[in-house]
């Protein structure tokens, strides 16, 4: 699935590119009480830590690629591979769900004609697919990286360089949360921001990257709820190998 696996690496990007680095003033002087005076690295570090750690968590984010195409995510995933959320990309749109090792896919128009783009018979697999869950396995629906909550998270933690020379920015609020901004800019004009919580776990709840050629933003949340997955209606569940095409 083409537009999924574009959307999975552009996300990948963003995260290992921005979530390990920050931005902001150098104006942390709030911050030192809640994490004790610690380095903007070790913050960055503990950060890293305890999101990778939590039970489940949402990620939403959106990236520009280099072509100018945006995609973006809507992503609720936990330990236990269960996820549900949405991919946009290409101006399509697909939900995606998944029980364990069971994925199922459902996405409109669109997103089957650029999936299916150059296969014989397209429009009317297309006609067969749109609005219908299909069934699919967890390395072919180009969700992994997604889905497997420890596999996308890794990229928070791919590069323990770009956690090096940090600063602290500013206290701000992300969704009613206090957060400290911590700061990276980079030599070719990128610039990008990782938003720690100041209390309970130091989890990341934003990241945004500025500049360059993959500017992007996540947010991180709902750390800890349950993933509402669910099996989809049999009615409403199809095999991909059905989509057929007359002769």
């Amino acid at each position: 699935m083409a537009a999924k696996k574009a959307l999975v690496a552009a996300v990948a990007v963003c995260l290992g590119a921005t979530a390990l680095a920050g931005c902001g003033s150098d104006d942390g002087k709030d911050a030192d009480k809640a994490f004790g005076g610690k380095s903007p690295d070790q913050i960055a570090a503990d950060a890293v830590k305890a999101t990778r750690e939590a039970k489940s968590v949402r990620v939403e984010g959106t990236a520009r690629q280099p072509t100018g195409n945006e995609i973006g995510l809507n992503f609720h995933v936990d330990e236990q591979d269960h996820c549900t959320g949405t991919i946009t990309g290409q101006g399509a749109k697909a939900e995606v769900l998944q029980l364990g090792q069971q994925v199922y896919v459902r996405g409109d128009q669109k997103f089957w004609q650029n999936s299916l783009q150059g296969q014989p018979g397209t429009q009317q697999k297309v006609q067969q697919l749109q609005g219908k869950w299909v069934k699919s396995q967890p390395n072919q629906a180009g969700t992994e990286g997604v889905c497997d909550k420890q596999a996308f998270l890794a990229a928070l933690d791919s590069d323990k360089s770009e956690r090096k020379g940090l600063t602290k920015g500013e206290t701000t609020e992300i969704d009613g949360k206090d957060a400290l901004a911590l700061v990276k800019k980079q030599s070719n004009g990128e610039k990008t921001t990782m938003y720690v919580a100041t209390e309970g776990e130091p989890y990341i709840l934003k990241a945004v990257t500025e500049g360059g050629k993959q500017p992007g933003e996540v947010t991180f949340s709902d750390y800890n709820e349950k993933v509402e997955a669910k099996q989809p209606p049999a009615d409403q569940v199809v095999d991909p190998g059905a989509a057929k095409t007359s002769g």
